[in-house]
């Protein structure tokens, strides 16, 4: 359930938008079931802070992460690779292709940063803070604490998957940190949805509706 204690954006706090491309989003590769409902709320979010970035799915062809890649396989099955358990993912968020694009919808020109992620052939990425292997790094955790931020507040796609990652690796790192629930939705795929919340609530990490975001 999420928490409802309102919250004025200051300019100690960042909203992250993550991953709303064209793959994500109905009639895309990997659609994320009714995805485009997200862009409404951050759209309004985007205007109550005034520090906002942008992650983006940005995979070579042939990606590790792709079923194709692996003769035999389907999409959503798992294998082991160097790193641990792989989900197979359809073709998705290729660089350059219409799908990796953002959604045109969104209205936020005021981001100041793009987080490319996946673009490793061989080590998917879902967090905006550290790849699959968890050992490397993107550098956001960096520009956050340089930039004196100290609350992260996480929306986009997908809730069970990169937002929920992301927003695990910013409480790991020592950011106070929030998931927008009703500006993020799930893939939900073998009990992924159920999981993610659980460790995002075990991690100490807010859910919250975004009517209770108040600008300053």
């Amino acid at each position: 359930m999420a928490e409802r204690a309102t919250v004025r954006p200051t300019d100690r706090d960042v909203l992250i938008v993550t991953d709303v491309q064209y793959d994500f989003l109905p009639g895309g590769a990997l659609a994320v079931p009714d995805g485009d409902a997200v862009i409404g709320p951050i759209n309004r979010l985007a205007q109550a802070f005034r520090h906002v970035l942008l992650t983006q799915d940005w995979h070579p062809p042939g990606h590790t992460s792709f079923a194709s890649s692996h003769p035999g396989r389907a999409p959503f099955e798992t294998v082991e690779l160097a790193y641990g358990t792989q989900i197979l993912w359809p073709d998705h968020c290729v660089q350059g292709t219409r799908g990796a694009e953002f959604s045109a919808d969104l209205r936020i020109p005021h981001a100041q940063l793009v987080i490319r992620k996946g673009y490793d052939p061989a080590i998917d990425s879902y967090s905006g803070f550290l790849e699959a292997d968890r050992q490397t790094a993107t550098g956001l955790a960096g520009y956050l604490k340089e930039r004196g931020f100290e609350r992260v507040f996480c929306t986009g796609l997908a809730t069970d998957f990169c937002v929920a990652w992301t927003a695990l690796d910013a409480k790991a790192a020592g950011f106070d940190t929030y998931v927008i629930e009703d500006a993020c939705r799930a893939i939900d795929t073998h009990g992924s949805l159920e999981q993610a919340l659980h460790d995002l609530k075990k991690a100490g990490i807010h859910l919250i509706d975004s009517a209770r975001i108040v600008a300053a």
